[in-house]
């Protein structure tokens, strides 16, 4: 099978990805224009064998994490149901394993790529290599820009509208505790490299603070995204602050929160003395389930499949249709708690 593309008028990648760049704002709502709307779209669009013959590339960063595992599925479904086939890579956090999958896919004759980047500051190159291929590319998750600051096409989430929601449900839950500021810290567990995950832990800690809570006592806690890392790293700063008897926690995912439940644990402090605040809700959904008690107060639901299936819907449009790849396409987000997370749409 000839997996390049064959696509004289059918569309133009390199103004798709360079041309469409220009207006992006980021993190806006999912934006096709300037309009609001739910980003989960459907498969409808496309006839059963629409896709047949093309192929899709997506590249992920930590894709044995369960947020990305359920992207995966949402991209590899939504081609597949169109009659296209779908090559996936997991390069987790390594940039040069980012930057070689690019080139295998491009070497592939793949139709379209979709990519999480471990690391923002390879945007420019990945941008440049699909512009010179001829593919459309698009951004999942996080954003990346081209040598001159030009973000590309972007399906994801709204990094400061999900930290807003994840503080302020952290302030409700603090306010309602009745605990007050004293002996009470924050740990903020921050993803530093990475500009949704400050966009979220920021929001947060705005949201904290102007419902009273003292900013000195809200710790940043540097980790790189994983639950064993964000154990280390809240282990080290628990012991620093024995005056904090009674915790907050958020983070910039599930990972985050859930590492420093467990370091928590581990120096004796019970779940009735930790709010945390999940994002993502993967995590916090089977401690709920199980019914022993959880550090876990909440968590913002987010759909990776909805992500896969919005950039797998961009790049099918893109190949079969020639419709300009999405400037932004913002899912949509759900606060869970214990009580109610069955209903949201939720399952562990």
């Amino acid at each position: 099978m000839n997996r390049r593309l064959t696509r004289p008028g059918r569309f133009r990648a390199a103004a798709i990805v360079g041309h469409a760049a220009l207006a992006l704002t980021l993190f806006g709502s999912m934006v096709v224009g300037v309009a609001a709307q739910d980003a989960t779209p459907t498969t409808s669009a496309f006839a059963p064998d629409a896709a047949k013959g093309m192929t899709f590339g997506l590249i992920q960063k930590s894709g044995d994490q369960e947020y990305f595992i359920d992207e995966a599925r949402g991209f590899r479904d939504t081609i597949e149901a169109a009659g296209g086939d779908v090559i996936v890579q997991d390069v987790q956090l390594d940039a040069s394993a980012a930057m070689n999958a690019v080139d295998t896919m491009i070497s592939a004759g793949v139709n379209g790529i979709a990519i999480v980047v471990p690391d923002q500051k390879i945007g420019p190159a990945v941008i440049e290599k699909a512009q010179a291929a001829n593919i459309p590319l698009i951004a999942l998750d996080d954003v990346i820009a081209d040598a001159d600051g030009r973000d590309a096409p972007f399906a994801g989430f709204d990094g400061t509208d999900m930290g807003t929601k994840v503080g302020e449900e952290a302030a409700k839950l603090w306010t309602e505790s009745g605990w007050g500021s004293d002996g009470v810290g924050v740990l903020s567990l921050e993803v530093e490299a990475l500009s949704v995950c400050n966009q979220r832990t920021d929001a947060a800690r705005k949201m904290m603070t102007e419902a009273g809570f003292p900013a000195a006592n809200i710790l940043k806690v540097p980790y790189d995204g994983t639950a064993p890392k964000a154990i280390d790293a809240a282990s080290t700063v628990i012991t620093a602050h024995p005056e904090f008897t009674k915790w907050v926690v958020w983070a910039c995912n599930d990972e985050g929160v859930q590492g420093a439940l467990r370091a928590l644990e581990s120096a004796g402090v019970t779940a009735d003395n930790v709010i945390g605040v999940g994002l993502g809700a993967y995590l916090a959904c089977p401690e709920w389930k199980s019914g022993n008690p959880t550090g876990f107060k909440a968590a913002l639901y987010i759909s990776g499949v909805d992500v896969g299936i919005s950039g797998a819907e961009a790049l099918l449009g893109a190949a079969i249709n020639g419709t300009p790849l999405p400037e932004k396409a913002i899912a949509k987000t759900t606060m869970t708690t214990p009580e109610n997370y069955q209903d949201s749409g939720l399952s562990c």
